[in-house]
């Protein structure tokens, strides 16, 4: 389905992953959430992709949404589909890491049980990405509905971060994870390059070798 983009597809697949989990009382939760003890200490390696497509309420995955898909075809046309797809899921592990290594801080708030979800970590990661590519763009918060750079409003949301850590606030953990994607998605759009790795097409034919008639 060539039509769709990538964020089309990532907005597709959080919902339905959303609905899914509703419907079957929160089973996939438990298969998927992040957390020190189920992802490190029992080596469930999975959970560092599957929690990024898990959320806690319609007002969660709204949000995260809206902000996918105002911001993700901007970075999906710098980067194209294949870099912009590993983008998002770095920046994704990204905060599951900074989650993992702010415990092993000791940072109050970060406890090796504590389930972590959510698309947050990467779609920080692509906001960042869009304010270092367009700084001075206009964007209009939706609540309050008032203008601001870009730029404004990434530091924004990092400021949030930071300051809820250090005062210990309910979201310490998640905003923990979200310096993780801001982190990596300015380290990633500043060298795209290293998303080389994703340069590659799954369905491409080989070259076909010479005709035998060639070599006469």
């Amino acid at each position: 389905m060539r039509w769709w983009s990538i964020t089309n597809w990532l907005i597709a697949i959080n919902v339905a992953v959303y609905l899914v989990d509703v419907v079957s009382q929160r089973h996939l939760f438990q298969w998927g959430y992040f957390s020190a003890e189920t992802a490190i200490y029992h080596l469930q390696l999975w959970r560092f992709i599957t929690f990024q497509f898990l959320h806690a309420s319609v007002t969660h995955i709204l949000f995260n949404m809206i902000a996918l898909y105002f911001f993700g075809p901007m970075i999906e046309r710098y980067l194209g589909s294949r870099r912009y797809l590993g983008f998002y899921l770095l920046c994704g592990i990204s905060g599951a890491v900074m989650y993992l290594l702010l415990m092993y801080a000791r940072v109050p708030g970060f406890v090796a049980w504590v389930p972590l979800i959510g698309a947050s970590a990467g779609i920080l990661g692509i906001l960042i990405a869009a304010a270092r590519i367009a700084p001075n763009a206009q964007v209009m918060l939706l609540i309050p509905p008032i203008p601001m750079r870009l730029r404004t409003l990434a530091w924004i949301f990092i400021g949030i971060a930071v300051v809820t850590i250090i005062s210990q606030g309910s979201n310490a953990g998640g905003e923990g994870a979200h310096l993780g994607g801001a982190a990596t998605g300015f380290l990633l759009i500043q060298r795209p390059q290293l998303l080389r790795i994703f340069d590659f097409n799954w369905f491409r034919r080989p070259p076909r070798g010479p005709r035998m008639s060639n070599w006469r």
